[in-house]
């Protein structure tokens, strides 16, 4: 008798990289979550891979630490390749990554009060 196998991934699954082009050391983080700072990660992300199986899925880059500054939002998978003056001229500081559709309404509220949804891991 064949014995079932099941796997269990959550999505979406942000892989990051402490070097340009996806080099150096990579951490991988599931689920919906938000870093307040990526330069405590890795001592720095330089690099990012996004994918879910959802279109909604939503990743928002920040201009400054604490989800703070300019934003970009991007739907879907995305591989970046380098993470600096990504966002009209500045580096990425704070990242959201979540497999809801976030609208620029939840952004700003973000933004405005540093706190994200509940069901969020905040690293």
């Amino acid at each position: 008798m064949e014995k079932e196998v099941h796997i269990s991934q959550t999505y979406p699954r942000l892989t990051v990289y402490n070097e340009e082009n996806y080099l150096g050391r990579s951490r991988i983080y599931r689920g919906n979550l938000g870093i307040r700072n990526i330069d405590n990660i890795l001592g720095g992300i330089e690099s990012l891979r996004f994918f879910s199986t959802s279109s909604n899925a939503t990743l928002v880059l920040f201009s400054r630490t604490r989800f703070r500054g300019s934003f970009r939002v991007l739907r879907g998978n995305h591989n970046l390749r380098d993470l600096d003056d990504y966002i009209s001229g500045n580096d990425v500081e704070s990242i959201i990554s979540t497999n809801q559709r976030l609208t620029l309404a939840q952004i700003r509220r973000i933004r405005d009060s540093g706190v994200l949804p509940s069901g969020y891991r905040l690293i």
